[in-house]
């Protein structure tokens, strides 16, 4: 029998009814409102906007071409072990670093609609959607009001400041709702009586790991769950039985195993790990996130520990600090972030929000320690989605605690009217904050979009065959508008470099002041150019008034010439 939750002692328990059919009405409502959202976002901006999602699409038309997992591109070097191979070709095997999951599911529609835009980001509006009405489900299970239930579906559906990225082929849309559903079923599973539904959550932690690899975080927290049950009935000495059975946790874990294990198996055996780019050092054992796009820097446990101490300590906290900023303003907008403490603190004692709070900590623990120096690069913001719909039950219950507190002081107060007004405003902060960060957002992707055609547009100018490879530091994104592959320009000498661009036979390279690295600036500056790198054949003003005269450019495409014979590099700068 279902319960209704009154954080801060408001009310007595009330039995739950079983909803009439026209109550289906609020969840199909919901639906139609995030998918509006989210339809909207595609029209206003319908492509990838930055290297994952460019990623996902390369590798989702590949193997809905027939070609597999494979890209014809190297956008960071992890993918081919973190060194320059011995032998160094393209294309290469995909998914090194990035879980295939939101590949997978653009297939059907590339299929479809053709490998166009709307067609890759099409799946994740829809399934994105669904995690409005999911979470409205969410909140009456755990007993919420109605007035919260579909206030957290609202803000589910239009989720803030992370808004502009819910309806990009990334793995946002997918990551939501299995982190929702596992830390639902897991709660479920520890309330008692719903064995069936822990064992599902290992099933959506799979699915979870299968959009991003941190989706394993999610599984510890489930798992810690079942230990901490055990441990609570031992205590109880009897006067508290388990609530999970042994089988619903064999389950659970039998069912991750399943999900994944194909994946997995083809890591070995294409890789030779379950787990490439972190076997590489790259992803644990560097000081800066600079030095995840180099080639001569070690990533070894000599270097990582030889910044000493100080360093060491400075850059996990920085690493938790950014973490915690990051889910304050995307998820919370700030404003809403004292309220979440507020229903924290009146749902500390809830199973059903247990395994959130579990792995809300473990996820903030990781991302302070392991992953720290990548937590700026923008790695969080991707995990920090899946604690949002939980987030914003909190809110909104944190709100009507307030009001609470607040009539206690003031008698005068109409308690449920004052709750209302907050919570609709709310949700109008939401709505704002959300329109504005969309057309902010939007605007900064648009110009690095035109940034690529422009590169695009000048190497067509050039004569440049498709079969020509690039050196950029998108190559993803140079792959998706000109069609043509080739390496990222690793963030090192120039030596390095050079040497990088003779192996893949680079003939190409594409530099823009925004987003570089230290050897590139020189070049794009027009201070020192290589013997290697011809003039530039296009370049973009940096601003009105500017250009090639003064040296202030945005974005320039070169030539590269490793051979005498190439007459390139000596023509003249058109």
């Amino acid at each position: 029998m279902g319960h209704r939750y009154h954080p801060f002692g408001r009310g007595p328990p009330a039995r739950r009814v079983v909803l009439p059919c026209t109550a289906v009405r609020k969840p199909l409502a919901l639906f139609g409102l995030a998918l509006l959202v989210r339809l909207v976002l595609i029209a206003l901006f319908p492509d990838p906007a930055y290297p994952d999602s460019y990623y996902y699409v390369a590798v989702a038309r590949s193997l809905a071409a027939g070609h597999g997992f494979e890209v014809d591109f190297v956008w960071i070097f992890v993918e081919v072990g973190g060194v320059l191979p011995a032998n160094p070709v393209l294309p290469v095997p995909a998914n090194a670093h990035w879980m295939p999951l939101a590949s997978i599911v653009q297939v059907p529609f590339i299929w479809a609609l053709g490998p166009t835009a709307l067609a890759s980001a099409l799946p994740f509006a829809i399934l994105g959607a669904i995690t409005a009405p999911l979470a409205w489900a969410m909140a009456r299970d755990v007993g919420a009001s109605e007035r919260v239930a579909l206030g957290t579906g609202v803000l589910v559906a239009i989720p803030v400041l992370a808004t502009p990225f819910m309806a990009q082929p990334d793995n946002f849309a997918l990551y939501q709702p299995l982190v929702m559903g596992a830390i639902w079923a897991a709660g479920r599973g520890l309330r008692g009586g719903h064995p069936r539904s822990y064992a599902l959550s290992g099933a959506l932690v799979g699915l979870a790991t299968l959009s991003r690899s941190d989706g394993i975080l999610v599984g510890a927290a489930v798992g810690l769950l079942f230990v901490g049950d055990r441990w609570l009935a031992w205590r109880a000495r009897g006067a508290r039985p388990p609530r999970i059975p042994p089988w619903a946790a064999v389950a659970c874990a039998g069912l991750f195993i399943a999900v994944t294990a194909p994946w997995f198996a083809r890591q070995l055996a294409v890789f030779g790990s379950m787990s490439p780019s972190t076997a590489t050092g790259k992803v644990l054992l560097i000081r800066t996130f600079s030095e995840w796009n180099s080639l001569t820097i070690p990533a070894t446990w000599s270097h990582f520990l030889g910044q000493g101490l100080g360093p060491l300590l400075e850059s996990r906290v920085a690493g938790l600090v950014a973490a915690i900023a990051i889910f304050t303003v995307l998820v919370g907008g700030v404003l809403l972030l004292p309220f979440m403490l507020v229903g924290a603190w009146g749902r500390r004692r809830s199973p059903d929000l247990a395994p959130w709070f579990l792995y809300a900590a473990i996820l903030f623990a990781a991302n302070g320690t392991l992953f720290a120096v990548h937590v700026p690069g923008g790695t969080f913001i991707h995990s920090a989605i899946g604690l949002a719909p939980h987030a914003y039950l909190l809110a909104l219950e944190g709100i009507a605690g307030a009001v609470a507190w607040g009539a206690r002081r003031r008698p005068a107060w109409d308690v449920e009217r004052a709750t209302g007004f907050f919570t609709v405003g709310a949700i109008g902060f939401a709505v704002v904050a959300a329109a504005g960060a969309t057309l902010a957002t939007q605007a900064a992707w648009r110009a690095r979009a035109d940034e690529h055609r422009f590169a695009a547009a000048a190497l067509d100018a050039a004569g440049a065959a498709r079969n020509e490879r690039v050196m950029s530091i998108d190559a993803a994104g140079t792959f998706y508008w000109s069609g043509r592959g080739g390496v990222v320009l690793v963030d090192d000498p120039p030596s390095t470099i050079e040497e990088v661009a003779r192996a893949y036979g680079i003939r190409w390279l594409v530099l823009q002041r925004d987003d570089s690295v230290a050897a590139g600036a020189p070049i794009l500056d027009g201070e020192e150019r290589p013997a290697w790198v011809g003039p530039p054949v296009a370049t973009l003003p940096a601003a009105p008034g500017g250009g090639p005269a003064d040296g202030r450019v945005d974005v320039a495409v070169y030539p590269v010439c490793m051979e005498p014979s190439d007459a390139r590099c000596g023509a003249p700068a058109p």
